[in-house]
This record gives structure tokens, sequence and C-alpha cells, in this order.
């Protein structure tokens, strides 16, 4: 059966000769037309249940600068503290917050991602809760997703289904803790048509690196640049400037005709950052929202752990006596699923010969055998055998490190399988000719190549 959509002509921007919705034609819901009223709601009212909201997550991300790890796993379900895949901080984050509705926008070598949304968020699901997994439908392309924009715009079927009056835009591949109520208060009280998560970072560090976003004194947005050169400083924090986070709320109402706009501009790259919102700040109310960390820190954290160095780094954070990402916060919890293992377990205290992990996370189900482990995180189901040192190093699921192996400064990723006299991280040149190095020395070693992934319970 054929469903009527109404005919809607979105309104003329005054001033604005080159406004990309003028004079353009779109079939528009009438439920979310509708939803306009809300667009004009008086600043400073009650903050709106969470539920008007849903959260669009995007985590399709190939991660090629995080190659080999994502050679079979896309970025967002690379392992993190031994326990955790990178995207758990992020729903964590959004069931902390009570968002409760949740697409995950999957793409890139989506099956380990899959399995374990599956085993571990799927069974949030009920009383209108869900985080529901979205691979490519094609519904409005022939094409993959070409930005984070074309993502959200490819799923618009599935966003309007749900009469939402806000969707956050969210990234599934960075490490911090935040509540978005925070962020969704302060975008009901300013009136905001969309607002913008930012951290103030000190200027040199952002140079070329991030997107900078100039604010007013009221925080709302008067400019961006794209990984400029020479960042614009915050007029609120001297020496530092507003960096984009990538978090997103929009109302619902305008957010679905600018992408439609969007999609039909040949010059676009279709990508929140760069073409998005340069093309409304001057148009609609935008503001910044400046990040405030739940971790409970003198620092606030926030990680884009895409290169190895960062994640290696953020890592090896987490097994410090005081770390800055702390794991073991009971006031803002950190889920995850996991397969059902036995306790970790430590054997043999000879002198010569003794079972010990100092300075490290050990995870259920291994088992250190008269090995040492030093400084490191060790995954589930990791046996490291007697007269082994495995130290400031990775070991992912199911490793097992042969006997009288030295392990340093490495990353072992899961159903890896050391044979006994392994040398890694001590001889780097000859760890380049069997392994990834990176060029500060840390050694990627990965399993080799199979048409069958390995399931995570094995």
């Amino acid at each position: 059966m054929r469903i009527a959509m109404p005919f809607y002509k979105p309104p003329r921007s005054r001033g604005h000769p080159c406004d990309p919705l003028e004079g353009k034609h779109v079939f528009f819901p009438a439920s979310l037309a509708r939803m306009s009223r809300f667009a004009s709601r008086a600043r400073g009212q009650p903050m709106s249940d969470m539920r008007d909201a849903i959260v669009v997550l995007l985590a399709g991300g190939q991660g090629e600068r995080l190659w080999p790890l994502t050679r079979d796993r896309a970025k967002p379900a690379v392992p993190f503290g031994a326990l955790y895949r990178i995207i758990d901080i992020t729903l964590s984050n959004c069931i902390n917050s009570n968002l409760r509705r949740v697409f995950i926008l999957t793409q890139y070598k989506a099956l380990s991602l899959n399995r374990h949304i599956r085993a571990g968020w799927s069974p949030l699901a009920g009383l209108g809760d869900y985080i529901e997994v979205l691979p490519p439908q094609m519904r409005v392309s022939q094409q993959w997703y070409q930005g984070t924009a074309d993502a959200v715009y490819q799923n618009i079927y599935s966003i309007g289904s749900e009469r939402s009056k806000f969707v956050f835009i969210l990234s599934g591949d960075h490490i911090y803790k935040m509540n978005y109520a925070k962020m969704f208060q302060q975008h009901i009280d300013s009136g905001a048509d969309v607002t913008v998560g930012i951290i103030q970072i000190p200027v040199e560090q952002a140079a070329k690196q991030f997107g900078v976003i100039e604010v007013d004194k009221d925080w709302r947005i008067i400019g961006f640049e794209e990984k400029p050169a020479v960042p614009k400083e915050s007029p609120h924090h001297a020496g530092h400037c507003n960096a984009s986070m990538g978090i997103y709320i929009f109302n619902t109402q305008l957010m679905i005709p600018i992408l439609l706009a969007d999609s039909e501009d040949p010059k676009s790259h279709h990508d929140f950052g760069k073409d998005i919102l340069p093309r409304i700040i001057s148009k609609h109310r935008v503001f910044a929202y400046n990040f405030v960390d739940e971790n409970s820190k003198d620092a606030l954290y926030w990680r884009d752990v895409g290169t190895i160095d960062a994640y290696y780094e953020a890592n090896m954070d987490l097994v410090s006596v005081s770390p800055v990402f702390n794991l073991y916060d009971s006031a803002w919890p950190l889920r995850t699923w996991q397969h059902q293992y036995p306790p970790a377990k430590f054997v043999f205290a000879d002198p010569e010969r003794m079972g010990v992990a100092l300075d490290s996370i050990v995870a259920g189900g291994s088992v250190i055998s008269g090995g040492r482990v030093q400084t490191s995180v060790i995954g589930n189901d990791v046996r490291v055998n007697s007269y082994s040192e495995v130290s400031q190093s990775i070991i992912y699921n199911h490793v097992n490190i042969g006997r009288h192996s030295r392990i340093r400064r490495a990353i072992i990723d899961r159903h890896v399988s050391l044979p006994e006299r392994t040398e890694i991280g001590y001889d780097l040149e000859a760890d380049r000719r069997r392994f990834h190095v990176t060029d500060s020395g840390i050694v990627v070693v990965v399993r080799q190549e199979s048409l069958i992934e390995e399931p995570e319970s094995a």
C-alpha cells in the first residue's frame, strides 16, 4: 500500500540568497512538520523528557590509522581496557544519560561489532527502548556512506519513523565520559536549533588537528574552520580554542530538510563538520556546549584513539596507580558484554617460576602460569606460560604466550599463539620483518588472515 506524504516547502530564509533550501521542494512527513511549534518554545522552560530524543551513533568508521587492528573489525569494535570495546564508552554515556533509543549505523567489517551489540546491548530493548544496528540499506542511495551527514541522510526513513523532536549525532570511536542530559538542557534553555559539543584545548595542540569553532560571549557559534593552522582563541579561555567533539543535537524538523538539501549538492563532502555546520551557522540558532567531564579528574579527558600510539597510551594510562580515565567509578559505570569466564588465576610461587601480575589489569579466564606480567592490559582467556615476561603490552582475548618468551611494548591481537622463546619488542628491525611496528616502536601482532571469523566465545 502506498502511503501519501504531504508536499512541504521550507520557508525562505530572509537575506540569505545562497540558502541551500531556498526554492526547493521536499517531501516531508506531516508529523515532523507539526514539530515546528517546538522550535519556538520559550527559553528557560523545564527540560523536556530525554525520551523526546533519539541517538544516531556513527560506527561505520574504517579506522585506517589503527591498521592492522582494524583489518578484521571496525574501529568502534576495537577492544579497550581488557573488557570493553571502544563503542561501549559512548553507549555507556547514553545509558547513564537516560538516552535509551539508539540507532547504530555500521558499514565497514561490522560482523564483530554486530555480534557484540546483539549479545551485550540488545537485551536493553523493551518498553519503547532499543539499541538497534542499522546496516547500509541503500534506501535513498545506491552508494555506501559518503560522509557523516550522508550516513544520517541515508537513514532518514528510520529516523523520521520515530517522530522524535530531537536527534543526537554521536561518534562511536572516542573515549570520554559525558552526561548528554546537561547538553540537552542547554539546547532547550537556549532555544537552539542545533547544539555542538566542544572541548577547550590549548591552541598549539589544536593546530591542524581539530575543527575549531568560533563563539560569541553567549556561546552562539559565529564561525567554523576545519583543522586551521592558526586556531582562533576562545573568548572564554585565553590561550585555548573551542575544538569540535563531533557531538550534535539537532531539532528534527530542521535536520531533515538540511540533509535533503545537502544530498543534492554535488560539491558537498556530505560531512557535518566540513559542510553542514558552516552552512547553517548564519541562518539558524547554533550554539556550542562546553564539555563537562563526568570523569571526576582535574584535567578534562576526551581522547580520539585513532592512531596506534594514541590507542596504546590510552590503555597504558589505565594501569597507572591513579589513571586519568577511571574504570572503577561506580557513579558513572561503564557497561559491556563479556563471555562467562572463571576468575583470573596466578599459579606457581617458586623463586624462579612465579605467576605474578604487577601494575596490570587481568581479565577473567586468564591464567598467569609461572610467568610475569607488568604494566600491561590482559584480556580474557589469556595464558602466560612459565618463565615468560610480558611488560608494557596489551594482550587481547584468547592469546597463548609460550614458555621463555619476552614481550615488551606490544599489542597482541586475539587468537594468536606465540611459540616458546618468542621475543617481541627487543629487536625492532627483526620485528619489522614479521610484524607491524609504529614509528615510536609499538609492535602489533595479528593472527594470519582467514576467511572465517573466529567467534568471541571460542
